[in-house]
């Protein structure tokens, strides 16, 4: 018995070669499309992180992190180039260029950060400070600070 290769939707192949181009389309066509609307899924944002008002006085309190050197040079959602040794933050939604007053509320030491990204998306974290502006407040290897900041412009 002489089996004939069947393509992925059923369909004979044999040696007919408009049916061959048929099955491959009606097969690479759904899964291009699939992958496509999964790619544009993932890049869209499940949240809402609109920019607020720059009220002098606003403040808030939870968890500060730092950047990874990694992220040196990379651009940032403001469009200007991350410096590690710069005075500047990530917030979810203050406007770009606010300046923040940082304080850790273990020893009380501060920093003024601008925003000039967005971010943390880790629950809990409220701002993701440079490396320079973080080892201000508090040691580098502890990663994590608790912190109250305040818009001071």
């Amino acid at each position: 018995m002489v089996h004939e290769p069947v393509c992925p939707i059923g369909m004979k192949i044999g040696i007919n070669l408009r049916t061959f181009c048929f099955c491959l389309r009606a097969s690479v066509i759904p899964a291009v499309s699939l992958a496509l609307m999964l790619f544009f899924a993932g890049c869209a944002s499940h949240k809402d992180f609109s920019p607020q008002e720059n009220l002098p006085g606003y403040s808030e309190s939870g968890k500060a992190s730092y950047y990874a050197m990694k992220f040196q040079s990379r651009k940032t959602a403001s469009g200007e180039r991350f410096d590690n040794y710069a005075m500047t933050a990530a917030h979810k939604s203050l406007p770009f260029g606010t300046k923040v007053i940082v304080t850790n509320l273990k020893n009380g030491k501060t920093v003024v950060v601008r925003i000039n990204d967005r971010g943390p998306f880790v629950k809990g974290r409220i701002i993701d400070l440079s490396r320079a502006a973080f080892a201000k407040i508090e040691n580098i290897d502890k990663g994590l600070a608790e912190v109250k900041i305040r818009v001071v412009n």
